[in-house]
């Protein structure tokens, strides 16, 4: 079933087209991939599918209803979730306030404080302390707490790994082990090409705001996704399983 589609989606920024008819669609439970250089158009594809960034053209889907023209807000009601890049905290407020937050706009289910805690159990001591003050993993932690606490059928994630040290990132995506589990759908925008193939089911790679390299992740090499990165080949692959 399919639970996120995005059809021929343009975006712009000002004169500049960031996102140029892109289309995908990912399944309950799965895990996409987006990839591709600084400035391909993965965060306003990201921000767009969310409602934070208005499309020029095309739709985005949630379970085969058309949420395009629907404000950020409603969207999030309906189970769409962004953890923007850089965490966009409010770094006044202590850790447990942001991720109440959370919980303002969502759904209602399973999601509630005490299993973000167990799910990012170093969080735990650092509830009550400003978010300003904790460590990046930390932050990073309590910004996919807060958008777990909506409930989301589709989670955005937005440079998850950037400015993390690997010993962090290590401790960040095993705590998503049991989310990538749970039957979230989750579109991820990661740089570090060796952990996106091992959890991801689907790759798409963009080049210039479009998509250039579409495939299951299985089977797929480093090669051809750096062919893709760099626009050293022409053509969308649609399977790019390599034997």
């Amino acid at each position: 079933m399919t639970t996120l589609a995005v059809e021929h989606l343009d975006a712009r920024h000002g004169q500049l087209q960031a996102v140029r008819d892109v289309s995908f669609a990912v399944g309950s439970g799965e895990t996409l991939a987006l990839v591709g250089a600084n400035g391909a158009g993965k965060t306003t594809l990201l921000r767009a599918i969310a409602g934070a960034h208005l499309p020029a053209g095309g739709r985005v889907l949630i379970g085969g209803a058309d949420i395009t023209a629907l404000p950020a807000n409603r969207r999030a009601a309906l189970g769409v979730a962004l953890v923007p890049e850089g965490r966009r905290l409010f770094v006044e407020m202590t850790a447990e306030e942001n991720l109440l937050l959370g919980r303002m706009t969502g759904r209602r289910g399973d999601w509630n404080l005490e299993r973000v805690i167990e799910t990012f159990p170093n969080l735990k001591p650092r509830l009550k302390s400003r978010a300003g003050t904790l460590s990046g993993g930390e932050q990073q932690a309590t910004a996919i707490g807060r958008a777990l606490m909506g409930n989301p059928q589709v989670l955005l994630l937005d440079e998850l790994s950037l400015g993390l040290s690997p010993l962090v990132v290590d401790r960040v995506y095993e705590s998503l082990d049991a989310l990538m589990r749970s039957g979230t759908t989750i579109v991820l925008v990661e740089q570090d090409l060796s952990r996106a193939l091992a959890i991801a089911d689907k790759v798409v790679c963009m080049l210039e705001g479009r998509i250039v390299l579409e495939s299951p992740a299985a089977g797929l090499s480093r090669e051809r996704i750096t062919e893709a990165y760099f626009g050293l080949h022409t053509g969308r692959e649609l399977q790019g399983a390599v034997p």
